[in-house]
């Protein structure tokens, strides 16, 4: 472990956020803190409030959508914005949420095992587990799907909190879209032989509600990891190729 901690600094925080300016400036903090890492990049997947600035004034480097595009798409942004400030050896990235606050500063297990090599991909297993108000429909779908894709059974498969190897990154490339990006990450890097492991942190961010805003957001993800799904599914892609070429 010791040696982890001496070696340079060679992990980059990516963190896709909008509409978090109660919340960003003591997760880039946190983030900031963590051993191995040296840079902290702020997606503002268009924000209306100050997002954006108080991420800046924390230490991040803030890239802008003007936008909001999602999850995926925010995530490969904030990646790509690591690439230009690598130099030679690309930089490890660790997903986090923006929401985390101060809990940010427990994601260090995450990047242990990345930076030792003994693991391509790490997922985050929330120790306290945080009532999610009707989530679970999703959580199970996203769940049984990867099992029945690869064989892997993910305790919590719609956990954003990751750290990967440039290179398993590029290997997923391009992400599902939305919130099927978690999902279809594990399946993709897994088929691709791809080392994933998960591992428990004590973190917690924001609980889902159970207002029409909420129910919403349920709603988006639950479409989103079902097209995730779906893409990955060989008989589905082969019914929608049968499909397309009758209409032709």
């Amino acid at each position: 472990m010791s040696d982890l901690v001496e070696r340079p600094a060679d992990t980059a925080v990516v963190i896709p956020a909008k509409d978090e300016a109660d919340r960003i400036g003591a997760t880039v903090a946190a983030a900031s803190r963590l051993p191995g890492v040296d840079l902290v990049v702020v997606v503002d997947d268009g924000s209306t409030d100050q997002t954006g600035r108080v991420a800046k004034a924390a230490g991040a480097r803030v890239v802008r959508h003007s936008r909001n595009t999602g999850k995926a798409a925010a995530m490969e942004s904030g990646a790509e914005a690591v690439r230009l400030l690598d130099e030679e050896t690309p930089r490890h990235l660790l997903f986090l949420d923006a929401d985390l606050g101060e809990t940010a500063q427990q994601a260090a297990p995450l990047i242990t095992p990345v930076r030792s090599g003994t693991a391509d991909m790490t997922i985050a297993v929330f120790a306290t587990r945080v009532k999610l108000g009707g989530h679970g429909i999703v959580v199970r779908l996203a769940r049984d799907g990867i099992k029945r894709a690869t064989g892997f059974e993910a305790a919590q498969p719609l956990n954003g909190q990751r750290c990967l190897t440039r290179a398993a990154f590029e290997a997923a490339l391009p992400l599902a879209r939305g919130f099927g990006v978690e999902t279809g990450l594990t399946i993709d890097l897994i088929r691709k032989g791809f080392r994933v492991l998960e591992v428990e942190v004590d973190m917690a961010h924001r609980a889902t509600g159970d207002d029409w805003r909420s129910q919403l957001h349920r709603a988006k993800q639950l479409r989103d990891v079902g097209w995730a799904l779906a893409a990955r599914e060989p008989s589905v892609m082969k019914g929608a190729d049968v499909l397309r070429t009758i209409r032709n």
